[in-house]
C-alpha cells in the first residue's frame, strides 16, 4: 500500500480496492456541454497550449462526475509538432502533418525543441496539482482523493501520424516502411522512445501522480513487429521513468492486442495494462501476475445506450475483477454523442456496492 489515500494510485500500487477506482478515457470531451462551450473559443493546439483553458478542460468532468483520476487535457500529437513537424486538426479530418518518410525528413526535425515548446502543458500540470491537492479542489471531490495523470502517445502510434501523415485504418504505408527501411524506422522509434520518456519524466516534474502510455495502434503489428515497435520501446520508458522517479506507475495501453497483450503486461514492466473492449479481462488476468493492476474496460457504445444494459455489463467487469488491483474505465474513449447522465448513472453503478 502506499503512503498516500488516493484510491487511484493506490490501486496503481497493486491494491485490490472495493469498489475499484474509477476515470474514463476522453472523460474531458465533446460529450460535454461545457466543453463544446470552450471550443468555441479557440482551435485545438491552442486549448492544448493554453494553461487557463487546458487546466479547465481536464477539471470539467471532474466536477460533473467526481472521477477518482484526472488525465491532462492534451493530445499524443504535441510531441511531433514540439519537435517541429507541422501538425493541424482540420474538421471533418482530424490530424494533418507533414509526413516524415525518410532519415533526411526526420533530420529536420529536433527533439532539443520539445522542452521549451512544452512548457505550457507542465504550466498545466503545475496548476492542476495545485488544485487537486488543494483544501476544496474541485467542488465535488473530496480534498486529496484525486489522482493526477499525464501521458503519452507510445512510439509506434505516434510514428503512425508521423510517417503517414493523417489518420489511418490501417497505416499501411508506415507498416510498409518499417519493412523497407527497416533503418529509417528503428531510428523514427528510437528518437520517439526517448523523447517520450524525457517528456513523460517532466510531466511528473511537473505535477503529475501517474503517467499513461497510449499505443493506440499496437494491435496492426504481427508479434514479431510488436516485440520489436511496441513490448521493447515502452520497457525502456518504463526502465528510464523508474530510474529518475521510482514510485511513480505506469500505466500501458496496447489497444486491440490480443493475445499479445499478455506479453506486453509481463515483459514491458508497466504497473497496469488498459486493455480494450475486445479483452476478455478475466481470462487476461488469470495469465498474469495477481500484482499487475488491470485496467479497462467497458465498451463506450454501452454508454452511449446507457439503460440497464451498460449498468449489468458495468457491474460484471467490475464484480469479475473484485479481489485483484483494477481500475474501472472503458476499451476505448468516451463516444462524443454520449448524453452526460449515461456517464452519470456509470459512475454511480461502480461505486453502488
Amino acid at each position: 500500500m502506499t503512503e498516500t489515500g488516493k484510491p487511484l494510485l493506490r490501486a496503481l500500487a497493486g491494491e485490490a480496492i472495493w469498489p475499484p477506482p474509477v476515470w474514463l478515457m476522453r472523460q474531458a470531451g465533446r460529450f460535454l456541454p461545457e466543453f463544446r462551450a470552450l471550443r468555441e473559443k479557440a482551435d485545438f493546439i491552442t486549448r492544448c497550449m493554453t494553461p487557463d483553458m487546458a487546466t479547465e478542460i481536464t477539471l470539467q468532468p471532474i466536477r460533473r462526475f467526481g472521477m477518482d483520476g484526472a488525465i491532462l487535457f492534451s493530445d499524443i500529437l504535441i510531441l511531433p509538432w514540439a519537435m517541429g513537424q507541422s501538425l493541424e486538426f482540420i474538421h471533418g479530418r482530424g490530424p494533418v502533418l507533414e509526413p516524415v518518410r525518410s532519415l533526411r525528413d526526420l533530420e529536420r526535425l529536433d527533439v532539443k525543441r520539445v522542452e521549451a515548446a512544452t512548457m505550457p502543458v507542465m504550466e498545466t500540470l503545475q496548476r492542476l496539482r495545485t488544485i487537486v491537492d488543494g483544501p476544496d479542489p474541485i467542488g465535488v471531490a473530496k480534498p486529496g482523493q484525486v489522482t493526477l495523470i499525464g501521458f503519452a502517445g507510445a512510439p509506434f502510434t505516434v510514428a503512425c501520424y508521423m510517417v503517414e501523415g493523417h489518420g489511418s485504418r490501417e497505416f499501411d504505408i508506415t507498416r510498409g516502411l518499417a519493412y523497407s527501411d527497416p533503418e529509417f524506422f528503428d531510428r523514427l522509434i528510437d528518437t520517439l522512445t526517448t523523447a517520450t520518456a524525457d517528456m513523460l519524466c517532466n510531466q511528473i516534474v511537473a505535477g503529475a501522480e501517474a503517467v499513461m502510455l497510449f499505443d493506440s495502434w499496437a494491435g496492426l503489428l504481427p508479434p514479431s513487429q510488436f516485440r520489436r515497435h511496441v513490448i521493447a520501446p515502452a520497457q525502456r520508458i518504463v526502465k528510464i521513468i523508474n530510474e529518475r522517479h521510482p514510485g511513480v506507475p505506469v500505466i500501458g495501453f496496447p489497444r486491440l492486442a490480443g493475445i499479445m497483450a499478455v506479453e506486453y503486461g509481463r515483459e514491458t514492466g508497466v504497473n497496469a495494462m488498459a486493455l480494450d473492449t475486445s479483452a476478455d479481462m478475466k481470462a487476461i488476468a488469470a495469465q498474469l501476475p495477481d500484482t499487475l493492476t488491470l485496467q479497462g474496460n467497458l465498451d463506450p457504445l454501452r454508454v452511449l445506450a446507457g439503460g440497464e444494459g451498460m449498468r449489468a455489463e458495468a457491474r460484471a467487469i467490475r464484480d469479475a475483477m473484485k479481489g485483484r488491483p483494477h481500475v474501472f474505465n472503458l476499451g476505448h474513449g468516451v463516444v462524443p454523442a454520449t448524453p452526460p447522465e449515461h456517464v452519470g448513472d456509470l459512475i454511480a453503478t461502480i461505486r453502488d456496492i
